[in-house]
């Protein structure tokens, strides 16, 4: 069996990346999002109690309890942490002796800690996958980077019984996002999804579309088509390759799930999310797969002896096998026809949702004893590995490291079980009630999370898009213009990725649903009537770029408008838009409008933030 040292160090180097990029990222906003002028003021969600210190921290897990200690109030505290996480996650992308648990144990306390106060601005999936991730990168980041002369000379050998058992906790976090994230596409009944119409919709109603979705939204619809095919075959059918005995087949998904992202990424800017699935998916490699050794060559030839011979053969008719199965499934199940007349491979959906809901009742549990047989098989070969430790003192150590984290590899799977159960509520009924009860103890630590992403498809008739407007006089309208989210129709759409403007993606959330739905807006029209430089760096870097720099204006509107791709042919424009109503109402400071919704949402009135 191939090693999986050089994979754990890319996953360590990776999620160290990518704490680097959501630290970086939040540090710029934090001012206008949670400073004392900002939106929603960070200060508000830590008020003492009257409880003890401990309780405190454990029931709102977050550091920033410790800020008064050090002279500094919420927000200058969520700043330190940001800047020393940015920092200490750049130290461990560069150097691997910082690649050590300690350092990953505070990246993902830091970033526990922005989230219990980040609150609508945080309420992304991909902040939770973050956050669980790095609470396994904990368990995989070595206490010694070289055990010994051999390892470090060699870096290949000599691994260590318990190494392998936390980083097959990341294969199994890919599976439960991948499949997850395909299987809620169709439980939700969205009606693209189940058509197939899907991406005909996605790259133009998307939150921030690239130039390339401009490109991707004006290919044929039969392509579409087959492209939410493809997605399906990815997120359901290829997951549970993940824990195929046949390295080829793992090798494919995970080929398979790199196309995929790498395509969401040329067409969206969707932040660190698809890097940090990226990440995950290294857990489907090996050394022998990340090296030029010699020993590869040898590999590809016919074995000598016939036991070899008899196992080469059967594993290349199983893989045959899946394969074929895979491409029959999708021929069946979506009635995929080639047109040679128009140059086009048609499909269709060729089953209903009763029988989806069937199949899901049937595949869901033998997919918990997949992973129960999996893990199963890690901990036998850890144990194996461990008898082959020589000397006694090694071998204490060694079955100490092997206890510890069994132990947690195992409760962690069992948290992980309920959230991944969601998928199906009869699963969920049927799990052993001591994995709910362990799953309800830590889940304020979110160290296991459901997923299911793009369930279903917004904006069928128009992305919806809301556009802030200011005026001095109540007559004149300017419209204020966001540096990420479309606006401007002549403007193209940026390339933002590592970065998440959480702003300009809320903004997007809001164009969904009545003002109400969202409070946070109310704040944001407050704060740009009172002229707060932090919450206007928000929605232009170049506060030049603001029409109301040298003066607040007098009265804030937002209007509510639709919004698609332009046709080729259509020189200088990216967008076409048409108004549909008004969003919120004219306002200006001292209104009594706004001093109710203000009252009405918790929010001070007046030009103090909430205390």
């Amino acid at each position: 069996m191939a090693g999986s040292r050089l994979p754990r160090q890319l996953f360590l180097q990776g999620v160290a990346g990518v704490f680097m990029f959501a630290f970086a990222s939040l540090y710029t906003q934090i001012p206008g999002l949670y400073g004392p002028e900002g939106i929603l003021p960070a200060r508000r969600m830590l008020r003492p109690q009257g409880k003890g210190h401990w309780q405190q921290l454990w029931e709102t897990p977050t550091l920033l309890w410790e800020a008064p200690r050090l002279g500094l109030d919420t927000a200058q505290g969520l700043e330190l942490l940001s800047l020393l996480g940015t920092v200490l996650a750049l130290g461990a992308l560069l150097l691997r002796p910082l690649r050590h648990p300690l350092v990953y144990l505070l990246l993902w306390a830091a970033y526990l800690s922005a989230c219990q106060v980040g609150q609508v601005f945080f309420y992304f999936q991909w902040d939770s996958l973050l956050l669980e991730t790095g609470f396994l990168a904990v368990l995989v980041a070595p206490l010694r980077q070289f055990p010994n002369r051999k390892q470090a000379q060699g870096g290949l050998t000599g691994a260590l019984p318990h190494e392998g058992l936390p980083f097959w906790l990341v294969r199994w976090l890919l599976f439960r996002l991948m499949f997850a994230s395909g299987v809620v596409k169709l439980t939700s009944r969205c009606p693209t999804w189940w058509g197939l119409t899907a991406l005909t919709y996605h790259y133009e109603t998307q939150c921030l579309p690239t130039p390339a979705a401009w490109l991707a939204h004006h290919l044929p619809v039969w392509l579409h088509k087959l492209s939410v095919v493809a997605t399906f075959l990815i997120e359901i059918a290829v997951p549970p390759l993940f824990f195929a005995p046949i390295r080829r087949l793992r090798l494919a998904a995970f080929y398979a799930q790199v196309l995929l992202q790498v395509l969401i990424i040329i067409t969206g800017n969707y932040n660190f999310f698809n890097l940090l699935t990226l990440v995950l998916t290294t857990a489907l490699l090996d050394d022998q797969h990340l090296t030029a050794e010699p020993g590869l060559g040898r590999y590809k030839k016919t074995p000598t002896s016939w036991p070899k011979a008899l196992l080469t053969t059967l594993s290349l008719l199983l893989e045959l096998a899946v394969y074929g199965l895979l491409a029959y499934g999708t021929v069946h199940y979506f009635g995929l026809e080639v047109d040679w007349q128009e140059h086009a491979i048609h499909s269709r959906t060729t089953f209903t949702f009763h029988q989806f809901s069937q199949w899901l009742k049937t595949v869901t549990l033998p997919t918990v004893w997949l992973g129960v047989a999996s893990l199963a098989w890690e901990l036998l070969t850890a144990l194996w590995r461990w008898t082959q430790v020589r000397g006694w003192l090694p071998k204490l150590r060694a079955a100490i490291q092997l206890s510890i984290l069994g132990a947690a590899t195992v409760a962690l799977f069992l948290i992980s079980l309920v959230p991944y159960s969601y998928v199906e509520p009869e699963t969920h009924g049927r799990l052993w009630t001591g994995a709910h009860r362990l799953s309800g103890a830590v889940g304020h630590l979110q160290l296991a999370n459901s997923y299911g992403l793009f369930r279903r498809m917004t904006g069928l008739g128009g992305r919806p898009e809301v556009v802030l407007e200011g005026s001095y006089n109540g007559h004149h309208w300017t419209e204020i213009e966001f540096m990420y989210k479309p606006g401007n129709v002549s403007r193209p759409p940026p390339v933002v990725v590592p970065h998440q403007p959480r702003l300009d993606w809320q903004m997007w959330f809001a164009a969904l649903g009545p003002h109400t739905h969202s409070p946070w807006f109310t704040s944001l029209v407050l704060r740009l009537l009172q002229g707060k430089e932090p919450v206007i760096h928000l929605i232009q870097n170049n506060i030049t770029r603001y029409p109301f720099h040298k003066q607040p204006p007098a009265y804030i509107r937002a209007q509510r408008y639709k919004y698609w791709f332009s046709q080729p042919g259509e020189q200088s424009r990216w967008w076409r838009r048409q108004w549909v109503e008004e969003f919120f109402p004219p306002v200006s400071l001292g209104d009594p409008a706004l001093e109710t919704l203000l009252r009405q949402f918790g929010l001070q009135v007046g030009g103090c933030p909430p205390g």
